[in-house]
């Protein structure tokens, strides 16, 4: 099994990556959002933990920078009804730390906001890993401040791949600076993308 790959960034695009070992052997990756926009930019060196599935047909191969989103990667396939590419579309709505969240508050409404959950997934999901995941931390605190541009930006930010984390700390640091930002969301959007990136 491949657990571990260190090369070059080949290629790079939302959900897919490819990297070359010192080999030249170039792997095809499966990635989520998240792990997608931590690349460096193509030709640059990465490292991925990997989560490698072999089936009759096909061997995947499934990429994350982060060793607890491969870790919650591989609890959500194992409930009954998710699927690799499901678990990697709730990894690219939810993070990690949001995701063990929700599922230990019951929270089926922020479940249900993922392409393909359910009420009855979104159940399940809850049901059979709320017990499961006491070696994860919980998210942090969401974002407290107030302004009519603040949801919106946050809403932006989310919507071109950055992860919601990052984006409440990029407007929380814009905010911080100019507390005028919070009602201005072309100011707070260019602030919080100088942040981010």
């Amino acid at each position: 099994m491949i657990a571990h790959l260190r090369g070059k960034l080949i290629e790079k695009q939302p959900g897919r990556a490819i990297v070359e070992t010192g080999g030249g052997v170039g792997y095809e990756l499966t990635i989520s959002i998240p792990t997608f926009t931590s690349l460096p930019a193509v030709g640059g060196a990465v490292s991925l933990h990997i989560h490698t599935q072999v089936r009759e047909d096909q061997i995947a191969l499934f990429g994350f920078e982060e060793r607890d989103e491969k870790r919650l990667f591989e609890r959500l396939i194992g409930v009954t009804g998710v699927g690799p590419k499901l678990a990697i579309t709730l990894l690219s709505g939810l993070t990690p730390e949001r995701a063990v969240t929700a599922i230990r508050a019951q929270d089926h409404a922020s479940l249900t906001r993922i392409p393909g959950v359910g009420k009855k997934l979104a159940e399940r999901l809850v049901l059979e890993l709320k017990d499961k995941l006491d070696d994860f931390a919980a998210a942090p605190q969401p974002v407290t401040i107030r302004g009519v541009a603040v949801e919106d930006v946050l809403s932006a930010l989310t919507n071109l791949g950055y992860q919601r984390a990052a984006s409440e700390k990029a407007v929380q640091v814009s905010v911080a600076k100019d507390e005028g930002l919070a009602a201005d969301f072309d100011g707070l959007f260019r602030a919080a993308l100088k942040v981010i990136r």
